[in-house]
């Protein structure tokens, strides 16, 4: 906590008050593609912009297709040697992340970076395309069949450059504060006992189990691929739109704690592009520095079960 109000570096160098620009600085990235999902405001946006500051090939994957134009017309007008590509992709929908992978596959581009950013929080009680509660469905779901799909993009990349390949997984803090048992494998879109903030906490503590599953998978074939999973920290942005007079109260009387969207980027970009992190996996991320999650969060027997419960239910979803 001391060195999250003072920005004080940790073992790191880089702290609370680092920004992405700066652990990433003199970083080059020409060789290196990367997918940012959500990456057309917020924290995503500046993730999308700093990596394409250190000349990596961007590609937005966004719902929202005219506001991630926009954003890449932004990062160009700055930037005016940046690659950027906007595909469409609707994290809620199986049928939208299938084509989203089929549309990137046909652009002919090499994938080492996966950035699982995009996000819902604190939605009311409400069903994804596919039938599933939304923040679990979009914060993890969507992202744990997206990441499959492109695996084989991944390992590729890998094999053929000898360049590690890196997949960073967006979780918070707030995955501390979730549900007993920490996923309701059998209730998961009951209505009656639905909580907004519970079922928020739920999918970020999905994030980091997938994050460590997949890491412990990738070990045990081999593949040159790393899987951490970040809390960027508490930033206002878009994502808060369900609960804007909560956080906007909550800020008001904890703001020494808050970041802005430069410094919630932070974290994500060290972990996407620092050297010093080279072979380091099933990690969770605090202000650019390893942090111990919770204990539900480091229970294997849980991620294993959460990968065959969600292995299960994209392919239900992927035959209707």
């Amino acid at each position: 906590m001391f060195r999250l109000i003072t920005g004080i570096p940790g073992p790191s160098g880089f702290g609370s008050a680092s920004t992405a620009e700066q652990v990433t600085q003199g970083i080059d990235a020409s060789n290196l593609t990367a997918i940012v999902t959500g990456g057309a405001s917020g924290i995503g946006f500046e993730t999308a912009r700093v990596l394409a500051l250190r000349k990596a090939h961007v590609v937005i994957a966004a719902r929202n297709v005219e506001a991630a134009n926009e954003a890449r017309q932004n990062i160009v007008k700055e930037n005016g040697t940046a690659r950027v590509d906007v595909l469409k992709l609707d994290l809620c929908s199986i049928k939208s992340i299938k084509a989203f992978a089929d549309d990137f596959y046909a652009l002919g581009l090499p994938l080492n970076i996966l950035i699982n950013n995009a996000g819902v929080m604190f939605c009311p009680y409400q069903l994804s395309q596919d039938g599933i509660e939304m923040q679990f469905a979009t914060n993890h779901l969507g992202h744990f069949y997206l990441t499959n799909l492109l695996l084989d993009k991944m390992k590729h990349t890998a094999n053929s450059t000898g360049i590690e390949g890196r997949i960073v997984n967006l979780s918070s803090v707030a995955h501390v504060h979730t549900y007993r048992g920490g996923i309701r494998f059998d209730r998961i879109n009951d209505k009656d006992s639905y909580s907004d903030k519970k079922a928020y906490g739920q999918s970020k503590l999905a994030n980091i189990l997938h994050a460590n599953e997949l890491s412990r998978r990738l070990q045990e074939e081999g593949a040159n691929i790393t899987v951490n999973s970040v809390h960027p920290g508490l930033i206002m942005t878009n994502l808060m739109r369900h609960s804007a007079l909560l956080m906007r109260v909550l800020q008001a009387f904890t703001f020494i704690l808050w970041k802005n969207v430069p410094q919630g980027a932070a974290t994500t970009g060290y972990v996407a592009l620092h050297p010093s992190l080279q072979g380091v996996t099933g990690k969770y991320f605090l202000d650019c520095n390893e942090f111990p999650p919770s204990k539900l969060a480091r229970d294997k027997a849980l991620a294993k079960r959460l990968w065959d419960f969600s292995d299960k239910l994209v392919n239900a979803a992927a035959q209707n």
